[in-house]
């Protein structure tokens, strides 16, 4: 049997080279020179440990040796970089410059260590959590200088970093860095790295023989990337990312590819050669199976992976490592079998709902709190077009009023919904369900290259079919009342969406009609439409989906979303309420992906990259900290302006704490995940904020052992 695996520092441990290690270990301190030209300059210190092997202390005054860092370090609390752990720093200017390295697994924020260590007996008290932060972090007389020592295994460096919001000045950053410099056996090997767009403006003050390591530099020394950490087992296979685009893959398999597909079935785990951004469709994909998913680069060259390729292997995504390591079939199949999902019961589709609902009519918050309401309107108008009533009932209720601008009458925009009573009726009135019983009653059904095909000609089987010319009527009626003059844009919406785990996020797809285009099942007019949506439940890829959670197909049913269609957006993209890089909860921030015009940012074309940003929101200056931009647009510039990302920021705030009664349970990281743009239809030239969907977030699977405060 073969085994593999590569490490990244976990838990104050690191895999460096040991030539490396041997170079941190000699590299003198920096010393200034003596102020006689007729003395020899200070023989740099031997450098020795500090700290007792096995020990754990709350600090130290210096780490002579990487065993001294070890003890001490921690996972950061955001760990938006793969690869790092840091060792959190306080220098106490009101005790001469006194310097600590704090045990950073213990103290999981400078706070905690400052009020037990450093308050009282003799020296100042240290106020309370909330006074603390706007002193320590914001104001010019702090008694403390706050910052972390971190080490990135990647592009192995040694970095001094304050916080993305510290608004300390330069001479402030100076004076600790130095002090750190001179107390670390790394000597010349630190530099200052700028966490944010602001510190970055700050750090060009900085004195000349400070270096400074960029964001972007430590990027690219990273060749691991862990997207959805876990364990799996299947035969390793290499394919290419556009081999697997719309085909089937077989389930057990883990798959090792060229590029970021926009789609695969689902696999058992997942390596690309490319990084991917964690709101990639395959990586929502990846999290709503709970599989693995993780990028490292020149993966297809790994001779360790190539040395597996078509056996079958145990692979682990961790947050600082993976491992691979080849197994035989039978542990594979009881791996499987002990680990498979658990089956997902879907709602039966409401029919006693008959009429056609502006989307804040859907839920019944007179009778019932907003988490049964949601649950209550699902079966009758799906999970998609079920929360964007919620976002309708939010803006009734003021939570966007403290948009920034001029947002019109908010971001969300008039619908209304067509329930499933439609699309069952459409189904028995054409006999689908009965020809849907033959199809699956086919012993090659269980074939699922056969599958894919049979559901493929069923789905054009649906189309051919017509509907109740009083049905488009009513559509088209209720359309030109709310939006007239209007094309309308139809968007799917199942009861077999957010179950748990599974989100049922990119299954299906939204069409465009055009109530001028007649006959009405002509090509883009509104049935043609509405059929076109409602045969996506019988994507290949979707039935496969819901296969894998043991859903029962012929419960799931389609109503749909209605509202006016923006054929030209300004920008548009994808965020996350929270910060699914924080393991610790400590750094809440909202996830942005961004681009320009209508280029998708979950599955774009090869080779284009999004903005990418964290917005601390709940942080003083509300700092954004950008991991990557986009290449469709000048260097330098941003898919939102600066008003624009505050703007969003603010509705994202109303959104979480809107749905939070919903959605949130104790202990579990909670987030929506929101589909936004800016357009400029309703306002030329001056493009405004719309809310498309929210949906609630299933989360990131973390290790919460390698984070702070994990004993």
């Amino acid at each position: 049997m073969l085994t593999f695996s590569r490490r990244l520092p976990a838990r104050g441990r690191f895999s460096m080279k040991t030539s490396l290690l041997l170079s941190l270990l000699t590299t003198p301190l920096l010393w200034s020179c003596s102020d006689s030209d007729t003395k020899p300059p200070p023989t740099p210190p031997k450098w020795e440990c500090q700290l007792e092997s096995g020990s754990d202390p709350d600090s130290a005054g210096q780490l002579g040796c990487q065993a001294d860092y070890d003890i001490l370090s921690s996972q950061p609390a955001d760990a938006s970089i793969p690869g790092a752990t840091s060792v959190k720093t306080i220098v106490d200017r009101a005790d001469e410059e006194a310097l600590y390295f704090q045990n950073s697994k213990r103290y999981c924020i400078h706070w905690d260590f400052a009020f037990t260590h450093l308050s009282g007996d003799g020296r100042p008290v240290v106020p309370e959590l909330s006074q603390f932060n706007s002193t320590e972090y914001y104001s010019p007389d702090r008694r403390f200088i706050l910052g972390a020592l971190s080490y990135y295994e990647g592009p192995q460096k040694w970095v001094y970093e304050i916080s993305p919001y510290d608004n300390a000045d330069a001479e402030l950053i100076a004076a600790a860095f130095r002090k750190i410099q001179s107390n670390v056996w790394i000597g010349e090997e630190l530099s200052f790295h700028p966490t944010s767009g602001a510190v970055e403006e700050v750090a060009k003050q900085l004195p000349a023989d400070i270096p400074i390591t960029s964001t972007d530099a430590l990027y690219e020394g990273v060749d691991y990337q862990p997207l959805n950490p876990g364990l799996s087992t299947g035969i390793l296979r290499f394919r290419k990312a556009s081999e697997v685009d719309g085909t089937f893959t077989p389930y057990r398999e883990i798959v090792v590819l060229d590029a970021v597909p926009n789609d695969i079935s689902i696999v058992s785990g997942l390596i690309t050669a490319q990084f991917q951004t964690p709101l990639a469709h395959i990586n929502v994909l990846s999290v709503n199976r709970g599989t693995p998913n993780m990028a490292l680069r020149n993966a297809l060259e790994d001779p360790e992976l190539k040395a597996l390729e078509g056996k079958w292997v145990e692979l682990k995504v961790g947050a600082f490592d993976w491992s691979v390591k080849e197994i035989s079939e039978e542990e594979a199949d009881a791996w499987w079998e002990s680990h498979k999902p658990e089956p997902l019961e879907v709602q039966p589709m409401d029919l006693a709902v008959v009429d056609l609902r502006e989307t804040s009519e859907m839920l019944d918050l007179d009778a019932l709190d907003l988490r049964d309401a949601i649950s209550e309107a699902i079966p009758a108008f799906g999970a998609k077009a079920t929360n964007y009533g919620a976002l309708a009932n939010a803006q009734l209720a003021g939570a966007f009023d403290s948009l920034p601008g001029d947002n019109g009458d908010g971001p969300i925009q008039p619908g209304f919904g067509v329930p499933m009573y439609f699309y069952d009726q459409f189904m028995a009135d054409n006999g689908l369900y009965d020809r849907l019983d033959e199809i699956m009653a086919d012993p090659k059904f269980s074939d699922p290259v056969f599958r894919g095909q049979a559901l493929e000609d069923f789905k054009d089987e649906l189309r051919s079919k017509p509907m109740r010319p009083e049905v488009v009527a009513l559509v088209v009626a209720r359309a030109a009342e709310l939006f007239p003059g209007e094309k309308l844009r139809f968007r799917s919406s199942t009861n077999s969406e957010d179950l748990g785990k599974f989100t049922g996020a990119g299954l299906y797809n939204s069409e465009t009609g055009d109530p001028a285009i007649s006959p009405s099942g002509e090509k883009d007019s509104v049935e043609w439409a509405m059929k076109k949506v409602w045969s996506q439940v019988w994507n290949p890829r979707a039935y496969e989906e819901r296969d894998y959670y043991s859903m029962d197909h012929l419960k799931v049913g389609m109503a749909l979303l209605v509202h006016a269609n923006f054929p030209v957006e300004e920008s548009q993209g994808v965020a996350i309420t929270n910060n699914p890089f924080d393991a610790s909860g400590l750094e809440p921030a909202f996830y942005v992906n961004g681009q320009i015009g209508n280029n998708d940012v979950v599955t774009p074309d090869p080779g284009v990259t999004a903005d990418a940003y964290l917005h601390y929101f709940y942080s003083p200056g509300q700092p954004i900290v950008y991991l990557q931009h986009s290449n469709l647009i000048d260097e330098g510039e941003t898919v939102l302006s600066a008003d624009q990302a505050v703007g969003l920021g603010v509705a994202l705030d109303a959104i979480h704490l809107y749905f939070q009664s919903a959605y949130a349970k104790a202990g579990e990281f909670y987030a929506l995940e929101v589909d936004w743009k800016f357009d400029d239809k309703l306002s030329p030239g001056s493009p405004r904020l719309f809310i498309k969907q929210a949906r609630p977030y299933p989360g990131w699977n973390t290790e919460p052992s390698a984070a702070c405060g994990a004993q």
